[in-house]
């Protein structure tokens, strides 16, 4: 229990310490006017209330994630929790952060542009490929989620599900954000808080022990390596690239760049305690690591969430925490296909002011995602994993040439780049989805390449280094 706690307050304890220096490494401007000031449309640019714009940020980036992730993780043991908590103050929070404010800073723009004004226009072009696809895969797999979780608690068909999923998302993805996404969000954030604190308050109450293997030693039941694989699965209760695509919708409602490190770091921050939580209760409730397994081979970490959820808050509570955990997905599809629609949009110079224009990009968006949603689910999660942590590093990297050239602190962003770059190179190249070599091999070609990144990173940032007042965002 002190592990947890402890844990929970080093998170908080970043948020107010390290939050604030990230704060001031970026330069925030109370004065200056966003774009939801400068460039409102009544339908992606509106002022909203820091509150509620917080609630929308945490529901859009805590998707599956921060719960299916670190349910797998804990195959790992409590070590998963010191991932957690050290990604998520100087990794994940960072990343959320900067892909956030330098949104705001760049007219509400999207992650390609963001990362071309600072990498270059072929990393702009390569990003908005990327983007694109990485959106449409989170789409997918937070439509087949959702609807697997609850067929098994229904009994309703699963395409039955699927279908009026993906009909709310397209709603969601057309219409003005403050007609379903601005109203109903809040609602799902009192479910998400009740689901989160209710299993673990009565973790306690009923006398489970936590984390009965007492060590920080890898023991995952069926050998997986922790490097890099830990570092993978537990995405987005850590450091997640997804979140850089979602950071840039609330940047187009952010009110004043005051609120800024409650919107993007604390979001982050409170995505990391929902993963501690998790990761705690599937180490806790089933007391070893191959208990744990064994229901995940039976029914994933869908099931591992039913059992835990009835059997602590019973039947009633049980549902509602069910609830609970189906809304993050949703609330990350949804908004996954709408900052695709955005994405598009920028890059065709296409406006979406008119209904008509949203449903130009939106229709062959959901085309493809239905026709991806066909392949097989394990596959699409697992390109999905790689995807995203390297959609992360390269933001990492951008947020850190950003910082180097007006002549701040780069290190905050540039460390955590280096170590997302290590894990997803060292895992493509282990892992069976991509060159399956040895992971002594795979490392060894990690090391190099992020050695090679590092070099050009300083290098870039030499020939690219301008007076202040010639950065965008200055």
């Amino acid at each position: 229990m002190i592990l947890f706690f402890s844990s929970v307050g080093l998170l908080l304890l970043g948020y107010f310490i390290y939050g604030a220096i990230v704060d001031r490494a970026f330069g925030v401007d109370p004065s200056r006017p966003t774009p939801a000031v400068t460039m409102a449309d009544g339908v992606d640019y509106m002022v909203m209330p820091n509150w509620k714009i917080f609630l929308i940020q945490l529901l859009n980036i805590a998707g599956l994630g921060p719960i299916y992730g670190p349910i797998l993780g804990a195959l790992y043991g409590p070590v998963a929790l010191i991932w957690i908590v050290f990604g998520c103050i100087f990794g994940g929070a960072v990343h959320d952060y900067f892909s956030g404010m330098l949104s705001v800073r760049f007219e509400g723009r999207g992650v390609p542009d963001i990362v071309g004004q600072n990498l270059g226009n072929a990393f702009k072009q390569l990003m908005r490929v990327f983007s694109i696809v990485l959106l449409i895969l989170v789409g997918v797999v937070f439509f087949l989620g959702p609807a697997e979780l609850l067929e098994s608690l229904t009994g309703i068909d699963r395409n039955v599900l699927i279908g009026i999923i993906i009909a709310y998302y397209f709603l969601a993805t057309i219409l003005p954000i403050d007609k379903i996404i601005g109203r109903i969000y809040p609602v799902f954030g009192a479910v998400l808080i009740f689901m989160a604190l209710g299993t673990i308050t009565m973790l306690i109450i009923k006398g489970y022990e936590f984390f009965p293997q007492k060590t920080f030693e890898n023991i995952n039941p069926e050998g997986l390596p922790m490097w890099p694989l830990m570092f993978i699965t537990i995405a987005c209760g850590a450091v997640s690239g997804f979140h850089a695509t979602q950071s840039p919708m609330m940047a187009r409602c952010l009110p004043n760049e005051k609120y800024g490190r409650s919107v993007f770091y604390g979001s982050m921050i409170a995505e990391g305690v929902i993963a501690l939580i998790w990761a705690t209760l599937a180490i806790s409730f089933f007391h070893t690591p191959e208990a744990l397994n064994a229901v995940l081979a039976k029914g994933g970490p869908g099931l591992v969430v039913n059992e835990v959820s009835i059997s602590l808050l019973g039947k009633v509570g049980g549902i509602f925490a069910i609830i609970g955990v189906v809304v993050l997905p949703i609330t990350s599809g949804d908004t996954a296909f709408r900052s695709a629609r955005l994405i598009v949009a920028d890059m065709l110079d296409f406006s979406q002011k008119e209904q008509g224009k949203r449903l130009v990009i939106a229709l062959p968006l959901f085309a493809i995602g239905f026709l991806i949603s066909l392949s097989d689910f394990g596959l699409i999660w697992r390109y999905f994993g790689w995807a995203n942590q390297t959609l992360a590093a390269v933001v990492l990297w951008t947020a850190a040439v950003y910082l180097a050239r007006i002549g701040k602190a780069h290190w905050i962003a540039t460390v955590p780049a280096v170590f997302m770059t290590a894990v997803v190179v060292s895992f493509i190249a282990n892992s069976p989805i991509g060159f399956n070599l040895s992971i002594n091999v795979a490392t060894i070609i990690g090391i190099a390449v992020t050695i090679v990144c590092t070099v050009a990173f300083f290098v870039h940032v030499r020939r690219l280094s301008v007076p202040t007042s010639g950065v965008v965002g200055q």
